[in-house]
């Protein structure tokens, strides 16, 4: 490996996750990009109706786990909080999943762990999580064969090996680049398929769900999604902690038995969030109530927007039980 260069799968554990990281900063996620947390709490509102329907396929169990993997500053799992009923509340016992430190105003029912738990039952939730689990990169040099994309702290690429092992026999089954065009590139996913197994593997009984921008394997991005973000700014991807760093995720090589993908904008139509504009006639009869539907309509079909956000994969995984977004 040429001096001074990493892989991108370790500059960016430690660029995300290492001392003085960008995770670990105290603005969180929420100072430099807008998730659909951030956007509307009909999101919230979604995932209460979600976690309603895990506990009536669980036969409401006294206690039931909701899990917030990559839970920023607890901002998910507060807003479930918030809105759950108070009978389901009472038996809700909330984790929020997350390296950085306890926000020291969380709600002090919230369980704040730095790793997916054990033994539970309820659901396990994992909005924009896999994006952020570091990978390497793969690119074809000129004669087609995949290598090892290394990076200096500047962000400066050059290749190394040829990808072999773990890395070639993933590449091989979920994103092929033998004899691709030069300068073909692909994200190496397996690290994803075995964070995901491992937190799926903590749910007792329930269901599991990761929602991320997404691709499958019949069209896959010819040169990866590797980027970076600051400050609500696509910027160029440097391992240095002074951005995000993320890149799509490959949701069909993480699924396991039993799993659906379905797109957000599906699910949360499933679930209750419709961008249907009220009608006119509201107008006129009740013009306050006119004006707070519209703006509810209008957060709803941002948040279903097909070339938007509506356009996340909802990877869901039951485990120990049959579910089906139409209702159970």
């Amino acid at each position: 490996m040429a001096s001074g260069t990493r892989t991108w799968r370790a500059a960016t554990e430690a660029a995300l996750y290492g001392p003085g990281g960008f995770y670990r900063r105290p603005e969180g996620p929420a100072g430099h990009f807008r998730t659909s947390v951030h956007a509307s709490p009909l999101y919230a509102g979604a995932v209460v109706e979600l976690l309603r329907r895990v506990d009536a396929a669980l036969g409401h169990p006294a206690e039931l786990a909701f899990a917030d993997v990559g839970a920023g500053r607890g901002e998910l799992v507060t807003a479930v909080l918030d809105r759950c009923p108070a009978e389901l509340a009472g038996r809700l016992r909330p984790y929020a999943v997350e390296l950085a430190d306890r926000p020291e105003d969380l709600d002090p029912r919230i369980e704040w762990t730095d790793a997916p738990p054990a033994g539970i039952e309820g659901l396990l939730f994992a909005n924009e999580w896999l994006d952020n689990v570091p990978l390497d990169v793969a690119e074809a040099d000129g004669a087609g064969t995949p290598r090892q994309v290394l990076v200096r702290p500047d962000g400066e690429e050059l290749l190394g090996d040829p990808v072999a092992g773990e890395d070639a026999d993933w590449l091989a089954r979920w994103w092929p680049l033998e004899g691709a065009p030069p300068g073909s590139r692909a994200e190496i996913g397996h690290p994803r398929d075995a964070a995901w197994s491992k937190a799926v593997a903590g749910l007792r009984a329930g269901l599991a769900v990761a929602v991320d921008y997404a691709h499958e394997r019949s069209s896959r991005p010819p040169f990866g999604t590797l980027t970076g973000f600051r400050e609500g700014r696509e910027v160029r991807p440097v391992p240095d902690g002074s951005c995000d760093i993320t890149a799509h995720v490959a949701l069909d090589a993480c699924a396991g038995p039993g799993s659906s993908l379905i797109s957000q904008r599906e699910a949360l139509r499933a679930l209750g969030v419709d961008g249907t504009r009220p009608p006119l006639s509201l107008a006129s009869t009740d013009p306050a109530a006119y004006v707070r539907a519209l703006g509810t309509a209008g957060e709803a079909a941002e948040l279903t927007a097909p070339g938007g956000l509506g356009a996340f994969g909802w990877l869901l995984q039951p485990v120990g039980l049959h579910f089906g977004l139409s209702g159970v």
